[in-house]
């Protein structure tokens, strides 16, 4: 997989949101399902849902109800995107299971797809910075200060995405080698969250007296 087609995908995604620009817009997601572009739309599909939640819910005035529903919301999007993250590992590690491993091979500090997961959410900072650039009721200081920063992320996505693609080809050629460790998040599950598994006790011992 060349890294461009990546970046294409993030962006279209980011795109097709902003065209509704709606957090309960269903997403239609146009690639095969199964297939990498498909779980790559998908997972940057998630971020830019995620992004404007996060957005949504610093909103000082919003009412605490809202707030609540909306966490919850984010939690479970937080779930969706671990998962995504994972379906894009298991697809490296069928494309590329029957490579030979050199023997002195070493293991990457993350996963191909982690390292695409912080390219999707670069992906977003980028077109937000953007945005920012082109704003028209703003001083010419903001526009410099984000003009700035925006060239950062712009070095920084050829930083990362030239690393990437390292990887990937490190991974085909056998000189790096996958091992993907599940992130068993803890929060989610009602076995291992103890407020959750231990609800009863929780509202038992918080009485005031």
């Amino acid at each position: 997989m060349k890294i461009l087609t990546a970046i294409s995908i993030f962006k279209q995604a980011i795109t097709d949101y902003h065209r509704f620009d709606d957090v309960n817009q269903s997403v239609k997601n146009p690639y095969p399902s199964g297939s990498l572009e498909f779980l790559l739309y998908q997972k940057n599909w998630i971020d830019t849902v995620q992004w404007h939640l996060e957005d949504i819910i610093r909103n000082p005035d919003i009412n605490p109800e809202e707030a609540l529903k909306i966490k919850r919301r984010i939690d479970v999007s937080n779930q969706e995107r671990t998962d995504m993250v994972e379906y894009i590992d298991a697809y490296f590690l069928q494309k590329y299971r029957n490579i030979a491993i050199a023997s002195d091979a070493k293991i990457n500090t993350e996963s191909p797809a982690w390292a695409l997961d912080r390219l999707s959410i670069l992906e977003l900072k980028i077109y937000h910075m953007t945005q920012e650039v082109q704003r028209q009721n703003v001083d010419e200081k903001h526009i410099e200060t984000c003009q700035n920063k925006l060239d950062i992320l712009l070095s920084q996505e050829i930083d990362l995405s030239t690393a990437i693609e390292d990887l990937i080809e490190d991974i085909a050629a056998g000189k790096k080698y996958m091992k993907v460790y599940k992130q068993m998040k803890m929060y989610n599950d009602p076995n291992l969250n103890p407020v959750l598994y231990g609800q009863n006790h929780c509202v038992k011992n918080s009485t005031i007296k």
